[in-house]
């Protein structure tokens, strides 16, 4: 069987373990857990797949750092309450409940993770070594995407930890500069995840990756639709008029 087909079919059984997961819970929002860990499933079965080659080693740790931190991340944030506010819409809205949180969520997801998943792929599955300066300049990218998400993360957990910070918005540290240096930093390391796989045959193509994960958490699923939930608030809109909402710059005066 052709590898990326069989891959695409490990994927396929991955989502419909989580989908039967979320409904035994009765809750949508471990997609979000789903989504780190299928970087990593993806990324160790197709190194498994090709002998175990030495060169992929770095992309993989690399991807299984942030793939772990990230379901961890949101595992522990979501322990205790209730399912998350975007999901639970959709389930009071939706009709054929299952049928379109199947198709919607945890397909769709499932489509989007392997196209992202790509440059990780690549270098697993390809036979010969490749690692230059542009290779060099994709791990530093990627630890600088790291830090933005890692530490923004960080930062918004330690603000929301302080009860007198109760329905405030945080502007401080990293989010001063912009509104979702979460965001920003997860779409920066794909951007180093494709640098790293452009030196490979066919690597240039991997481009779509970056590309999606960028446009998806700037304009669907990131950035909007949490957005979507401050509109109009006074603290909100102030804030939003003088910082960025993706890309770090000096907040306006």
């Amino acid at each position: 069987m052709n590898n990326w087909l069989f891959l695409a079919l490990v994927l396929l059984g991955y989502v419909i373990a989580w989908f039967i997961i979320s409904v035994i819970r009765q809750r949508n929002d471990v997609a979000d857990v789903a989504w780190g860990l299928g970087f990593v499933v993806l990324a160790w079965v197709s190194f498994l797949m090709n002998g175990y080659p030495l060169h992929a080693l770095l992309a993989n740790i690399l991807v299984t750092i942030w793939g772990v931190r990230l379901a961890w991340h949101i595992y522990k944030r979501s322990v205790g309450k209730p399912e998350d506010f975007r999901y639970r819409q959709w389930r009071e809205e939706w009709k054929h409940v299952y049928l379109r949180s199947f198709l919607q969520v945890f397909l769709l997801q499932g489509f989007f993770l392997y196209i992202i998943a790509l440059p990780v792929m690549l270098i697993n599955l390809s036979d010969t070594f490749s690692f230059n300066w542009i290779s060099l300049t994709g791990v530093i990218i990627w630890c600088i995407g790291f830090y933005f998400e890692s530490a923004g993360d960080y930062q918004l957990k330690q603000f929301k930890s302080d009860p007198a910070n109760a329905g405030k918005i945080i502007t401080t540290g990293l989010w001063k500069y912009t509104r979702h240096p979460n965001y920003f930093g997860d779409a920066v390391q794909w951007w180093g995840f494709f640098l790293m796989a452009l030196p490979y045959l066919n690597g240039w193509m991997t481009v779509v990756s970056p590309l999606l994960m960028t446009y998806l958490l700037r304009y669907v699923s990131g950035v909007p639709m949490l957005e979507r939930k401050y509109k109009g608030r006074a603290d909100f809109e102030a804030y939003a008029l003088k910082t960025s909402p993706f890309f770090p710059m000096p907040p306006k005066s």
